[in-house]
């Protein structure tokens, strides 16, 4: 995220808390598939948008690069992104990969939820 300095001349990078964290698990499983997928050196993009039962929806993509005023980290050697609407949405959320009698992949731990869906993939805040 960069910001401006007092004289409004140089841009500075701004450090701010990430508000989303990876689990270890979870980082591998994402390493794994930028292996896959040949997609060395590109990033995993964290968010939401709107759709899905409850109003909104999480996401997760490959990037190359991070836009200018995406929250920037890298956890468990897996650079993340996050926009500042989603960030919003995804503070103090931990992402995690499950494999259960349910089946398996990623699950959103969100502690703005106030309300999800079923299958957990949408959520209201």
């Amino acid at each position: 995220m960069q910001t401006e300095t007092q004289n409004g001349t140089q841009p500075e990078t701004a450090t701010m808390p990430t508000p989303v964290t990876l689990t270890e698990k979870a980082a591998a499983m994402v390493q794994e598939a930028m292996k896959q997928e040949n997609l060395a050196g590109h990033g995993l993009r964290v968010g939401v948008m709107g759709g899905g039962c409850s109003g909104l929806q999480y996401l997760l993509d490959f990037a190359e690069k991070s836009n200018d005023d995406d929250f920037v980290s890298t956890q468990h050697g897996v650079q993340i992104f996050v926009d500042p609407f989603s960030a919003g949405h995804l503070e103090g959320t931990t992402v995690d990969y499950v494999d259960d009698l349910n089946g398996s992949g990623f699950k959103f731990n969100n502690p703005n939820a106030v309300r999800a869906c079923g299958c957990g993939n949408s959520f209201a805040s």
